[in-house]
């Protein structure tokens, strides 16, 4: 193993993190809570749309973002087996199977929290410019609970006027059986108000990761997973917005001192594609004892959405859901990746194939080698996935990082 592997270092914590941890629990209490109080709860993907769902009054759940808490804190592998036992194929989404084996098993990280669990729902609602596996996902909760299950099945490839009417309509479709479970009419103006809230939150957002820009970075990819949980489950609250607040101004204020994320940076990494959940801290330590920053990603960037706009609601709702890089062509793919080197000064990039996550893993069909050759910059591809560590050599992949480090050295 390399001298610069053995070497001892700490990761930087933010100060405005307990302030996250404080809005989150307070998100997650709530979560819980709310039937209690009479509450109605919505289960919805990460990314829409969760605005309306606000909008009529419900508390909101994110499963996949419980799946990553899964795969976090490691009990993922445990209860993906459950799920496969009850017929879901292990090919298939590990958030997915995890989250359905927590149910199953009645295991969940809340209960760390001192929480009973996720919320049953009184509906799920859905949007397939993930995937497809999402749809099943809630169906099986559908079923399972008798609770209706509405969605929007958004088109993937290039943006065009008629699929973003298409999506607006789709989404304005739900309204109807939306304020039948809500009991409550839908208040436009209310939902202006929260798609003002999500877009100021997400302009923070954007803030905060493209602080990266600056060399040396002040915050990495794996800072930006933990970081972005108010992004997803939070958007559209004023809490989101206040904490992004504090953020940027602590990010700044490194960036003005000069302040490393990685002590010593010497390249600067793009990570391509899903994290390792159950595997960031053991990378993160990696990078920075080879002295390398991953300073940015697709992933954190999917909770970037500029097209929100409370004067048109539903149509930048479509806009703004459908032009996310997971929905979009190779071509698009290849150049918006092209830009993130040029801005973040990139030496190299990571692709991540996650084996269950195929629409998120976009070293399959030569993307890295065309790129390679438009750029010039050197790629690595890690093999495994986002939650079943299973499929991760975890001696492999950190061999595998060595060299790609050393390659760089080389350059």
């Amino acid at each position: 193993m390399s001298t610069a592997t053995e070497k001892k270092v700490e990761r930087k914590e933010f100060q405005s993190t307990g302030k996250m941890k404080a809005v989150m629990g307070k998100y997650f209490t709530e979560l819980t809570q709310g039937p209690e109080q009479g509450k109605k709860t919505a289960w919805c993907t990460s990314v829409g749309p969760a605005e309306l769902l606000r909008a009529l009054g419900f508390n909101v759940f994110f499963p996949e973002n419980h799946g990553a808490m899964l795969g976090a804190s490691r009990m993922a592998t445990d209860l993906i087996p459950l799920a496969n036992a009850k017929g879901f194929s292990p090919d298939i989404c590990s958030y997915l199977t995890s989250d359905i084996g927590s149910y199953l098993k009645g295991e969940s990280p809340l209960q760390k929290m001192k929480l009973p669990g996720p919320p049953k729902a009184d509906v799920l609602v859905f949007n397939t410019n993930q995937c497809r596996d999402v749809k099943d996902w809630f169906q099986f909760y559908a079923r399972e609970w008798d609770v209706p299950c509405l969605g929007i099945h958004s088109p993937v490839g290039e943006l065009s006027e008629p699929m973003i009417e298409d999506v607006a309509k789709q989404t304005e479709a739900l309204v109807e059986p939306l304020e039948e479970v809500a009991g409550v009419k839908l208040d436009i103006d209310k939902l202006r108000e929260i798609i003002d809230l999500s877009r100021q939150c997400t302009m923070l957002w954007k803030q905060v990761l493209e602080s990266a820009a600056h060399r040396p970075a002040p915050i990495t990819f794996f800072d930006g997973t933990i970081q972005m949980g108010p992004a997803v489950v939070l958007r559209g609250t004023q809490d989101a917005v206040d904490y992004y607040k504090l953020l940027v101004d602590e990010l700044n204020q490194r960036v003005a001192n000069d302040e490393a994320a990685v002590e010593g940076e010497r390249f600067r990494i793009y990570w391509e594609g899903m994290p390792i959940w159950g595997k960031l801290r053991d990378l993160s330590t990696q990078f920075m004892q080879l002295q390398t920053c991953v300073v940015a990603s697709t992933y954190c960037n999917s909770w970037i959405f500029e097209d929100l706009d409370p004067a048109d609601p539903f149509r930048s709702m479509a806009r703004a859901y459908g032009s996310i890089f997971i929905c979009r062509s190779d071509d698009f793919k290849e150049l918006y990746l092209q830009e993130m080197f040029e801005k973040f000064q990139i030496d190299g990039i990571v692709y991540h194939d996650a084996k269950t996550c195929p629409n998120n893993s976009n070293c399959r069909y030569q993307l890295p080698q065309r790129l390679a050759e438009r750029t010039g910059k050197p790629y690595l591809i890690i093999n495994g996935d986002l939650n079943d560590l299973r499929l991760y050599s975890e001696e492999q992949t950190r061999t595998n990082i060595e060299a790609f480090v050393e390659q760089l050295a080389g350059t």
